[in-house]
């Protein structure tokens, strides 16, 4: 399994190469992969399989894949018609089409992320599958960017299937804590399922996010709307893959949740409705895609009824169906795709005496409709008769609920033959106009739709003689009685592929034993005994009576078509303008919530914030359970003192009319939060504090040299009573709360077991690096990933037009005299009124060593104070002197090197040590530990987190350098530009 996972991802990632070496050829190469893969599954159906890897143990979160019969079920659906759809872009593209190479990426990928989503045995790895194919859906239907249809399509579907995903996720882990564990497998071997009302709610979750997957009603709207994508995605996707997910995750919790109590009401009913519905809107359209795509909604809300059941005969006819409907539906796309490349249009009213003209093709489409439609001896038959009989059979549903529903699906099937028939007539047959449809050919457009959905070629790089035919085809419709079509004859490759579908489905019908045999090993994993079997002949019996029923009605609906469609408006309303007014409604509500907070006020904005703040908590604390609170004032009189200093500092900061003076009384707060924390035995996070501050004040005092020294009297404000008490009960809340959270502890504190810890697991003494670099280093890369954006925005910020390059060097300026000497190279091109000698003779002596003591902090902070953190900001201040001494061309000769990449190289250090672990079977981010003796240096050792901390080394020296080309040396050089207009002066 996790072989196909990884050759599936690398045929993915050097996709855009074959293509761009191959053309469109590349597509039968990509074939091989899903079709090797198909192998493996069909060598191994029938046994279980299972790989584990530890990836996060303590959050649950590893790769644990499963085999078993419906993975089984759903892997040879996945890789064996997604390998036929490659296949078939071969041929349905041209080599000239745009981003095609991203485009087979992108279909690789997504068989890949959906085998990965079925074989998933960790619901937390089920859900991060899950969502790749949300993405990578997005991303299909949007192929065509440059459509806006394509684009509202896809953000379309991203909404709905992303909102449903972040429901189900929810779900999950409410489901995962209830159980104990997140493993499906643990799950469906529980005696006993869990039960309670949370449970219940997670169920509703869960179900949400599988039902808008697999559009069903209310949320299937999405779906229809996906046919702005390419064939192949259509094929692949809403046909084959992608919707079957919501039915596949159905069917994997049925035999567990079936008999809770919010079970049947949510899958019965809304499977029924969306039969119903859907299969009424199949009848209306007049494109042939839409036709599918209503078909595919009516048959999903199908199988979500039979795997949603909860019995073992309605599960066999429900997998059974699955794979019908993936062999007969990817077929009639991809024959809806040929039509449309080959005929340049997909309107049914325009198409005429195409099964004169392509009989193969259109034997092809027959035998896929007749499965479609439920017609023997196709597969399809055998799976709704099995579906017929499970339904009047289960004893899991009352009397009143059975019959209701076995109507309604056989009224739904009934719309099943009707809208198959209309699909063979409008696609194969001599037809002439209806004369309410003589001269106009664009009916409106179903679920809101622009109306080249109704007929009209998709964008996929036709070849001319398609646009030709489109033409062509477009003077032909402008006369009024007959309804023609130029034809194009299609190559055999470009037929083989549904071709191959419809042979499957057609031989399947009378191998239904065999079938059988394969799949009735997941019907026996539900509870209760299987006692139906797949079959082609049953015997007179009730299903096969009311399949005569349901072909006999479906005609009849066929017959009565014209009635059924209202080329104005749809007779049920607009799903996907309720979608566009929802989505209005909400931007209306969140601009009356934005304009009644956010007024453009800071102080308001503030006010709200921390007032929020205070009483919320206060609220609840008031009301919640109280423990005593003991505080001590002080552990020694210092730290009263350095208090008391650090109050004074705080309050003069807020009458201070100078910038620089207010800067460093704040600066003064922080050093004196350093002095705590060293007289409280901290002296790590008084290293850091102190490296912190003095590193603001620097930045500080960079920014306010662009600011007048003074506060402006039009600027001042007096005192604010209101803004006084807001402060104060602030700063009493927060410190309540603090003492209060800490008065709440009833178990041992977790920071008792860290120093063991850090030496058993990290090999470290010094608990706090190993915690950042080892312990917490999920934490760490995070904050470290935040501090590389955050540089980047602040330089692009100030640079605007040129991000990238090392700061400039002294031989850069106009002014540089190799031959002069100086302390520096480049003290000489500082102004002499701003050139301090003391400062470079300083700086010259000083910068080695601490360059020195940045080194000797980072190797010393395993096990002693110091670190990567600790050792980076020593740097920067090194780098900050040698600016403030030498100015902006200083900066260059320190370090001649562009920030970015510093940050990248120290980014691509600590992400590539999280995962290089990975390739020794252990957990990313885990240490080890290699210790050897050596003759000169002795008993060396050495843990792999130092390679981490380097990463969080290079990350901090590049923020400093970057912050310093660009709060430094550029504002340095827009200054000077200032000055030098003033002066009337326009040299360099």
């Amino acid at each position: 399994m996790l072989a196909i996972l990884l050759a599936l991802a690398a045929a993915a990632l050097v996709a855009p190469l074959w293509v761009k070496a191959l053309g469109r050829n590349a597509f039968y190469v990509l074939a091989l992969v899903p079709l090797a893969g198909l192998g493996w599954v069909c060598a191994n159906w029938g046994s279980t399989q299972r790989v584990r890897l530890a990836w996060a143990p303590s959050i649950e979160m590893n790769i644990d894949l499963r085999f078993d019969s419906l993975a089984a079920v759903m892997s040879a659906l996945v890789l064996g018609v997604g390998a036929l759809i490659l296949a078939y872009c071969a041929r349905y593209f041209e080599d000239d089409e745009p981003r095609l190479g991203v485009f087979a990426a992108e279909m690789v990928g997504f068989a890949c992320a959906m085998f990965g989503l079925v074989t998933s045995d960790n619901m937390l790895l089920l859900f991060v599958f899950w969502e790749v194919t949300t993405v990578l859906s997005f991303l299909l239907v949007g192929h065509h960017a440059e459509q806006a249809a394509s684009r509202r399509a896809a953000i379309q579907a991203l909404l709905v299937t992303a909102a449903g995903g972040l429901a189900m996720l929810v779900g999950l882990i409410i489901l995962g804590e209830a159980n104990g564990s997140y493993l499906l497998s643990d799950l469906l071997a529980r005696a006993q399922p869990p039960h309670g009302l949370a449970v219940n709610v997670a169920v509703v979750l869960i179900l949400i996010g599988a039902l808008s997957k697999s559009a069903v009603v209310p949320l299937h709207f999405w779906l229809p709307g996906a046919m702005a994508a390419p064939t192949p995605v259509s094929a692949y996707l809403h046909a084959a893959a992608m919707v079957k997910a919501g039915v596949y995750l159905v069917a994997r919790l049925a035999p567990v949740f079936a008999d809770n109590p919010v079970w049947h009401p949510l899958v019965l009913t809304l499977g029924v409705a969306s039969m119903l519905l859907a299969g009424l809107r199949a009848m209306e359209v007049t494109d042939l895609k839409l036709v599918l795509a209503f078909g595919t909604v009516s048959q999903l809300g199908f199988l979500v009824v039979l795997v949603g059941l909860g019995t073992p005969d309605a599960a066999l006819a429900g997998v059974a169906l699955i794979i019908a409907h993936a062999l007969f539906k990817a077929c009639l796309f991809m024959v809806v795709g040929i039509i449309d490349h080959s005929a340049g249009t997909r309107d049914l009213r325009r198409l005429s005496g195409l099964g004169r003209r392509a009989p193969v093709l259109c034997g092809t489409a027959v035998l896929a409709a007749l499965s479609m439609a439920g017609i023997p001896p196709l597969v399809g038959f055998v799976g709704k008769e099995s579906a017929l009989g499970a339904i009047l059979d289960t004893e899991t549903i009352a009397g009143p609920v059975r019959v209701a529903l076995a109507a309604g699906v056989v009224l739904g099937s009934m719309l099943t033959v009707g809208y198959s028939a209309r699909f063979l007539w409008g696609a194969f047959s001599d037809k002439t106009l209806h004369p309410s449809e003589q001269g106009a050919h664009r009916a409106s457009p179903a679920e809101g739709h622009p109306a080249w959905f109704e007929h009209g070629t998709e964008k996929h790089g036709p070849p001319a003689h398609a646009a030709k035919h489109g033409e062509e085809a477009r003077a032909e419709h402008a006369r009024p009685a007959r309804a023609t079509t130029v034809w194009h004859a299609p190559s055999a490759l470009f037929i083989a592929p549904p071709a191959v579908l419809a042979a499957a489905g057609f031989l399947a019908g009378p191998a239904a034993p065999w079938l059988d045999h394969l799949l009735s090993p997941y019907a026996e994993t539900l509870p209760a005994e299987l006692l139906s079997h797949l079959a082609l002949w049953h015997g007179l019996t009730v299903p096969l009576a009311l399949t005569v029923v349901i072909i006999a009605g479906g005609l009849g609906l066929f017959q009565l078509r014209d009635r059924l469609r209202d080329p104005e408006r749809p007779r049920l309303g607009n799903a996907d303008r309720a979608y566009d007014a929802t989505l209005h409604a909400m931007d209306r509500l969140s601009l009356r919530m934005t304009g009644a907070v956010q007024r453009g006020s800071l102080p308001l904005s503030q006010a709200t914030i921390l007032g929020t703040l205070i009483i919320l908590p206060s609220a609840l604390l008031a009301v919640g359970t109280r423990t005593g609170v003991e505080l001590r004032l002080w552990d020694s009189p210092l730290q009263a003192v350095i208090g008391g200093i650090m109050i004074a500092m705080a309050l003069g900061a807020t009458v201070l009319r100078n910038r620089l003076a207010a800067v460093l009384v704040v600066g003064v707060t922080g050093y004196g939060c350093g002095v705590i924390f060293a007289l409280h035995g901290a002296p790590d996070l008084a290293l850091t504090q102190f490296l912190v501050e003095t590193l603001t004040l620097v930045i500080f005092v960079l920014v306010l040299r662009a600011f007048p020294a003074e506060i402006e009297e039009s600027r001042a404000t007096a005192f604010k009573a209101r803004r006084a008490l807001l402060a104060a009960l602030v700063g009493t809340a927060v410190t309540v709360f603090g003492a209060f959270a800490t008065a709440a502890r009833t178990a041992e504190p977790i920071w008792y077991r860290i120093p063991d810890a850090a030496y058993q697991f990290g090999g470290g003494k010094n608990a706090v690096n190993v915690l950042l670099v080892d312990i917490r280093a999920w934490d760490t890369l995070g904050e470290i990933s935040v501090l590389v954006v955050a540089a980047t925005g602040v330089a692009s910020l100030v640079f605007r037009s040129r991000r990238f390059g090392s700061a400039p060097r002294a031989a850069d300026s106009p002014n540089y005299d190799p031959d002069l000497v100086s302390w520096l190279p480049a003290g000489r091109l500082v102004d002499r009124a701003d050139r301090s000698m003391v400062l470079q003779i300083t700086t010259r002596l000083v910068f080695p060593t601490i360059m020195v003591l940045s080194v000797y902090f980072f190797f010393s902070g395993h096990n002693a104070p110091g670190g990567g953190f600790a050792g980076g900001l020593t740097a920067g201040l090194a780098l900050t002197l040698r600016y403030l001494a030498g100015g902006r061309y200083e900066l260059g000769e320190a370090l001649p090197v562009d920030a970015g990449h510093l940050l990248g190289a120290g980014l691509t250090m600590a992400a590539g040590t999280a995962v290089s672990s990975l390739f020794f079977g252990a957990p990313p981010l885990s240490s080890a530990i290699f210790e050897v003796t050596l003759p000169v240096l002795g008993h060396v050792k050495l843990v792999t987190a130092l390679f981490f901390d380097l990463g969080v080394y290079l990350i901090v020296v590049g923020l400093v350098l970057d912050v310093l080309r660009s709060l430094g040396a550029r504002l340095d050089s827009e200054l000077a530009t200032v000055t030098r207009s003033a002066k009337g002066d326009s040299a360099p």
